[in-house]
């Protein structure tokens, strides 16, 4: 525990003293020490969320006392530890969060612990954790008003949940998801400020989000596109207002994407380009409206530019997905191959220990109790006690249970005799 403070570490105590396993582990979590939550506190409240007795809301509760903490590191790590449980855990807790009245507003936070020692680094932190508390309330907004999450819904160019939206939807469900990323923009910093390392793990959590966010707004984009010529004057009047803002937050999103290749989060070259084809459609789908608002007939030659520039955006749609989708993945698979060596020579057998995450000692225990009572009738060992268990059976039957064996063949030889 080193690192730690007296703080946490007493609050550690008094939940392992009261048996409040679930507290201990948010308390972990959330520690005052100048580090980014650790990856096993993290697995351990997801797998929490899956499990079918333990209480989201309780979980969820303490996460947002802890955000209402008086020091800045604990407020920010719990910031951090509800965004990782929206984007691993169980859907449920992104549900309670959309439900509930409870929000993150820390716009007027204001750090009372005092160190000085620490000054510098915690200051650093007041902006980000305003901009990361307002993005996680647009989230949890966005999943209440769409009714689900943006960042785990189907992309490409078949399945995709946008693309396969019908008109009126599509126009209701894009500007929620525009403001989720004009949320997430807002984040705004720079690589000299990621060398915190708890705003480092924010930052990439972010970039995490913005990837699927982006790919899910093209996918919407190109749909809408799609039925351009199909809408009426006020869809294509909508429709086209939210093309121009499409533009503008591609250039945003450069401007991130730049940030996550300063610090090695990706390789140049990974972000395709899409200004110029993005920029080249503008001019056909006002001609467009104009036309509409003037009654005259669509030129052919715009509809041939228009799928053209489609094209474009869907290969740069499904350049972009996959290309980010295929470096976490890959990032993710290693971690996990790591972490199962290391888990692979602790498992001897499945028990409840594996389901249970608050199994305590005790259980285990008398878990370890009953399975080594139960009798293996094609284990080697077995076997040849049966064999000799007859003379073991002469001197006390009940001293061992193996001699039970040597009791039926008894009986056999005696029912063969007669």
């Amino acid at each position: 525990m080193a690192g730690q403070t007296i703080n946490d570490r007493l609050l550690t105590a008094k939940h392992i003293l009261t048996g409040q396993g679930l507290a201990k582990s948010v308390c972990k979590a959330t520690t005052e020490e100048i580090l980014a939550p650790k990856k096993k506190h993290l697995d351990y409240l997801v797998q929490c969320t899956n499990e079918p007795n333990v209480s989201v809301h309780q979980m969820g509760n303490l996460l947002i006392e802890r955000s209402q903490n008086t020091s800045c590191i604990v407020v920010f790590k719990s910031l951090i530890t509800i965004h990782h449980l929206m984007c691993y855990g169980n859907e449920r807790f992104t549900q309670y969060l959309a439900t509930s009245n409870v929000s993150f507003r820390l716009s007027n936070f204001v750090n009372k612990t005092g160190v000085q020692s620490t000054v510098r680094a915690r200051n650093a932190m007041f902006p980000f954790i305003r901009r990361y508390a307002k993005y996680l309330n647009e989230k949890a907004l966005s999943y209440r008003a769409a009714a689900f999450d943006f960042c785990k819904v189907k992309r490409g160019r078949e399945e995709s949940t946008l693309r396969t939206m019908d008109v009126e939807n599509l126009l209701k469900t894009l500007p929620i998801l525009q403001n989720q990323l004009d949320a997430l923009l807002e984040f705004d910093c720079t690589k000299y400020d990621l060398t915190n390392s708890v705003i480092n793990m924010c930052f990439t959590q972010l970039f995490r989000d913005l990837i699927r966010l982006f790919a899910c707004y093209n996918d919407g984009v190109i749909s809408l596109l799609e039925k351009y010529f199909e809408l009426n004057k006020k869809q294509c009047t909508d429709a086209l207002d939210l093309y121009k803002k499409f533009l503008i937050r591609i250039d945003r999103v450069g401007e991130f994407s730049k940030v996550a290749e300063n610090i090695g989060l990706i390789d140049k070259g990974d972000i395709p380009g899409v200004t110029k084809a993005s920029n080249s459609l503008l001019d056909v789908l006002e001609q467009h409206l104009g036309l509409l608002e003037g009654n005259k007939p669509t030129a052919a030659t715009n509809q041939k530019n228009l799928e053209s520039g489609m094209s474009v955006l869907a290969n740069t749609s499904f350049a972009f997905g996959s290309a980010m989708d295929d470096t976490f993945k890959e990032a993710e698979v290693a971690v996990e191959e790591v972490a199962l060596d290391e888990y692979r020579p602790q498992v001897c057998s499945p028990g409840l220990s594996s389901t249970n995450p608050f199994l305590g000692e005790e259980e285990s225990e008398k878990q370890d109790l009953i399975s080594g009572t139960i009798l293996d009738l094609f284990a080697e060992d077995n076997l040849t006690s049966a064999t000799t268990a007859p003379a073991v059976a002469q001197s006390n039957v009940m001293d061992d249970l193996l001699s039970l064996g040597g009791k039926l063949q008894v009986n056999e030889h005696f029912v063969l005799h007669r």
